[in-house]
């Protein structure tokens, strides 16, 4: 078995035992109070596989990530790359058609404005993903929200409140839908058991194809 150093415990009144994997890659552990070491060391064994995965994931990110806001850089949407076009006296500071267009009056604000845009975007297409898995299904949540988070594709709270990130809409709809039913799941299996992959099996049979792709090209998921 591989061992992993915890980099730091985070002890508080809270009822469950978290574990966190830091922007450099560190192990971090969230625990309540009265959690013994022991109990701890126990969590992070159960867990080494999922640990591996997203230390690898995050040594694996590019380090020099942040885009530049060029004439002709290229931004994902739904899986496909647009090209980013510079332009004078728009209507709005940055607008979508068949490519990003962008008032290069507003190019120090740039990045939040692709933030905002990918928030709302994402925003009105995951509900609409989340809405019709969840009448497919039968399976219902509490509500959506839509996040900054940069290791975590989605989640699911114990009130079954459902969380995705901004970055997810730039993957292809496939994937998104993947992530959709992977959190609807969450509501009727707060856990990673073998029920819990059967149920997403049964909702979406290529599941695995949507879990490759994040793994092998979710670096990609950034501005």
């Amino acid at each position: 078995m591989e061992d992993f150093k915890i980099s730091e415990i985070i002890r508080s009144k809270r009822k469950t035992i978290a574990l966190i994997i830091s922007d450099n890659a560190k192990l971090i552990v969230k625990a309540p109070d009265k959690t013994s070491i022991e109990e701890i060391y126990e969590v992070v064994k159960r867990h080494r596989r999922w640990i591996k995965k997203h230390i690898e994931f995050v040594k694996g990110l590019p380090k020099d990530k942040e885009k530049q806001f060029t004439e002709g850089e290229s931004f994902l949407l739904l899986g496909k790359a647009y090209s980013l076009f510079l332009s004078r006296d728009s209507e709005t500071p940055l607008k979508f058609d068949n490519g990003f267009y962008l008032d290069e009056r507003y190019r120090e604000k740039a990045r939040d404005l692709f933030i905002d845009f990918y928030k709302k975007t994402a925003k009105a297409i995951i509900s609409e993903r989340v809405d019709y898995y969840s009448k497919l299904t039968g399976i219902e949540y509490k509500g959506i929200k839509i996040t900054s988070a940069k290791k975590r594709w989605g989640s699911c709270s114990r009130t079954n409140n459902l969380s995705f990130t901004y970055n997810l809409i730039m993957a292809p709809l496939s994937v998104i839908d993947y992530v959709v039913v992977h959190e609807l799941c969450h509501v009727l299996e707060h856990n990673h058991s073998k029920n819990f992959w059967d149920k997403v099996k049964t909702i979406k049979p290529d599941y695995e194809d949507a879990k490759k792709w994040l793994k092998e090209k979710g670096h990609l998921l950034y501005i």
